[in-house]
Parts: C-alpha cells; sequence; structure tokens
C-alpha cells in the first residue's frame, strides 16, 4: 500500500525511531517535551497516523490482551528506509513564523498610540521566559551523551528567541525605527564577518 507521507508522518516515524516502541501516548509526551517547542502540531495526529502508517507496513503494531488494550508501534525496516529517504532530501523552503504579535504590529497604526509599547512590553516578558526555558533545557541536556544533534534544534530556538527578545527590547525603548537601525547596524556587523 502505498501512502502519501507528510510532515505529521514522518514526525511519527522519527519519534519512534529514536525512542523505540511507542503508544500514542508515549509520543504525544516525548513531542511535548522536545519537538512540540518548535513545531507544533495537533496532537490527535499521534492517535490517528501510527494507525495509518502500520496500514501501510512502515510501523508495526501490537496491543495488549487486557487492561487499556494500548497499542504499541515500532518502526519496521520500510519505516526506517523512508525515514532515511526523507533525511537525505534537501529542505529549502520558507522559515515560517506564525506569530501574531507581529500581526498585531502590523496592524498597530488601527490601534491607540499606546499600541506598540504594550505590545513592546508583553513581547519582552514573552521571550524573556521562553529563552529562561530554552536555556534550563540546553542546560539539563547539553552533558547526556548522543543528544548533540538532537539539541540542535533548541540551539536555533535559544538564538531565534534573542533576536525576538532584541527587537522587542528595541521597539520598547526606541521604537520602530531604533529598532531599524540596529538592524541595520546587525546586518552590518554579520557581513563583515564573511
Amino acid at each position: 500500500m502505498s501512502i502519501n507521507l507528510t510532515s505529521s508522518s514522518y514526525l511519527v516515524l522519527g519519534l519512534i525511531g529514536l525512542r523505540g516502541p511507542s503508544s500514542s501516548y508515549q509520543l504525544k509526551r516525548t513531542a511535548d517535551r522536545s519537538i512540540g517547542h518548535f513545531w507544533p502540531f495537533p496532537h490527535s495526529q499521534l492517535y490517528g497516523e501510527p494507525r495509518r502508517l502500520a496500514e501501510a507496513g512502515l510501523l508495526s503494531e501490537s496491543a495488549e490482551t487486557g487492561g487499556r488494550r494500548r497499542r504499541t508501534y515500532s518502526l519496521t525496516e520500510k519505516g526506517r528506509e523512508a525515514l532515511r529517504e526523507w533525511l537525505r532530501e534537501p529542505q529549502a523552503e520558507v522559515f515560517q513564523v506564525r506569530d501574531e504579535a507581529e500581526l498585531k504590529l502590523f496592524f498597530s497604526e488601527l490601534g491607540d498610540d499606546s499600541t506598540v509599547r504594550r505590545l513592546a512590553d508583553a513581547q519582552v516578558e514573552f521571550h524573556r521566559e521562553r529563552l529562561s526555558g530554552f536555556r534550563a533545557t540546553l542546560d539539563r541536556m547539553a552533558g547526556i551523551p548522543d543528544f548533540e544533534r538532537r539539541v540542535g534544534p533548541l540551539i536555533l530556538g535559544v538564538r531565534v528567541e534573542l533576536a525576538c527578545l532584541a527587537f522587542w527590547k528595541d521597539v520598547r525603548a526606541d521604537g520602530l525605527t531604533g529598532a531599524l537601525v540596529r538592524t541595520d547596524d546587525l546586518a552590518e556587523a554579520l557581513a563583515d564577518d564573511d
């Protein structure tokens, strides 16, 4: 059976590939503590998608005979090969940010004079907290052998949060004009490094 594999399909295959045989509930918990920080998706997919992948032969499925009759899924060789093929493909698509604060900033001229300031204040606090959480997770995971690649997205997350925090602090301190000046300065400094 040939099926269309989506990002959610590879998410399930990858999680099972990393953690071994897993129930949907275990996949949800693992996703919440790892990729959920940078890849939002409906958790309901972690219940339907494994069954679909099992029907296609990419996962094997076993079920408890008593109790809650949990289903546990394992990666098959066909599933492992599908995952490897996906990993071999270079990725070149637009980096997507879906941030309601950016949407509000875009429309802020329709608000009152304090709209941007209130938004900047809230965003500085939000990004400080998120950065703190990412750094704490990174500190916990940094010394674990064989986790270097898994913390790569977390390192990128820290850098994104640093950039967001710097932007909103600039907006709060000097408005959008000040943020633009600092952006130009930063772009020049980074260009000089090449």
